[in-house]
């Protein structure tokens, strides 16, 4: 039986950011789809001259600039409906207090309803895939992920020990732990098309035991997939870590002792590391979030530039709705080019406004991100041989008001632009951000 013929679509018209390794730009650019995968990518007139006869659709994009679906890749999506329960309080306070008490008592209902909400509000700046950093009802984020149309990788918040315990978790056994995360990824990895990967959760390694997370960090490299934990939040992590388990630094210094730090770690936060520890990530490939509303509200400056220089992935992500009290990583992009930017006058003395420029940071969403959730075969990039509108957002560039970019354009002419409302593209539909 002849296979039937694939639909193919040509875009042309607009202004194309490709985040390839050649940092391509085409100021009249046009990109062929052929089922689901980008077929071309060129210039306009020559895309058209080539694919106009076996062209399903033809879609104008004038006055728009294509580039690749932002990446998030650390969020809360059950944390939705606290926005605001936990302002102006101490990292511990907020976790034992406010937000574990509130996360305990969700039904699976309030998990699903949350996590579309979260869904819409990143759809909504331009998010077309992200990490979830722990919730407590895998099955519901994933019903509301297929719904939406979204790619994520999912996690449970999982923990077997230590101090703030809500009742219903203080009896997790650690076996149950393992079990639960391994159900989870029988029941629904690569469900949704694809679009749906399982990862391991560590919410934090205070409620930890070494049992925990020697059995994550095998049940992870057996299965092929990621593992999502906060790192190195606050100083007194740092400190119980040393009290603990005797090592010189903190968190990542005894992650590396047990041989945890390896590239399937993404690492969320990371803010009080010293120079070493920054080289321990660099050598085993971990991968960080750095979230910059969150950690201004109770972290702390995350070193970001000298995990940069030493080769660190570094992502960015929203972290959950009551740290941030917004979804935005378009705002995230904003915050951490200027705090960074800030930051050199506390680390040294003096300032640095080339520290973090918009290349880097738009690097951090698309082509990092995607390296951080293990999904760069697929997106980052616009690239033949890569997926297409689920992992693409097409914006509409017009006057706003955060920040002009300068850009090689066909590695000759330069152009400036600004961060505009636009149109997203995923799973064959189409919003508006």
């Amino acid at each position: 039986m002849e296979r039937e013929r694939e639909v193919v679509s040509v875009l042309h018209g607009g202004m194309i950011i490709t985040m390839d390794e050649e940092q391509r730009v085409f100021r009249d650019g046009g990109i062929v789809i052929e089922g689901d995968k980008i077929k071309a990518i060129g210039r306009s007139a020559q895309i058209l001259a080539e694919f106009s006869d076996v062209a399903h659709h033809i879609l104008d994009l004038t006055g728009h600039i294509l580039l690749p679906g932002f990446i998030n890749t650390h969020v809360h999506s059950s944390q939705q409906l606290a926005r605001g329960i936990a302002d102006d309080v101490d990292l511990m306070t907020w976790l034992h207090h406010r937000i574990w008490p509130y996360e305990s008592n969700m039904t699976q209902h309030d998990s699903y309803l949350s996590t579309l909400l979260c869904g819409i509000e990143l759809i909504h700046s331009g998010v077309t895939c992200f990490a979830e950093a722990g919730g407590q009802h895998v099955s519901e984020m994933a019903r509301a992920v297929s719904l939406l149309g979204l790619r994520a990788c999912l996690t449970q918040s999982t923990m077997d020990s230590g101090h703030g315990l809500p009742p219903s978790w203080a009896t997790r056994t650690t076996d149950q732990c393992i079990k639960s995360q391994k159900d989870n990824y029988d029941k629904y990895h690569n469900t949704a098309h694809g679009r749906i990967r399982i990862w391991f959760g560590i919410r934090q390694i205070m409620n930890s035991t070494p049992r925990l997370l020697i059995e994550t960090r095998d049940a992870a490299t057996q299965l092929k997939t990621g593992i999502h934990m906060h790192v190195a939040e606050i100083p007194y992590e740092n400190q119980l870590v040393r009290d603990v388990h005797k090592v010189d630094h903190g968190t990542v210094t005894y992650l590396d002792k047990i041989d945890f730090l390896q590239s399937n770690l993404l690492a969320a936060h990371s803010v009080w590391l010293d120079n070493n520890e920054i080289s321990l990530l660099s050598r085993s490939g971990v991968k960080v979030s750095h979230c910059p509303a969150a950690a201004m509200r109770m972290l702390g400056f995350a070193p970001v530039r000298e995990m940069l220089d030493a080769g660190v992935c570094v992502s960015l992500g929203t972290d959950g709705a009551p740290s941030n009290n917004r979804m935005s990583i378009v705002d995230e992009m904003y915050l951490a080019s200027l705090i960074n930017k800030g930051r050199e006058v506390y680390a040294n003395g003096t300032t640095d406004p080339t520290a973090l420029p918009a290349e880097t940071i738009l690097r951090m969403v698309t082509v990092n991100g995607a390296k951080s959730v293990l999904w760069d075969d697929e997106l980052g990039s616009l690239e033949v041989g890569k997926k297409h509108f689920q992992h693409s957002v097409f914006h509409a560039i017009r006057k706003c008001d955060i920040c002009h970019v300068q850009w090689r354009v066909d590695n000759e002419e330069q152009e400036d632009y600004t961060r505009g409302r636009g149109r997203s593209y995923f799973e064959g539909k189409r919003g508006f951000c």
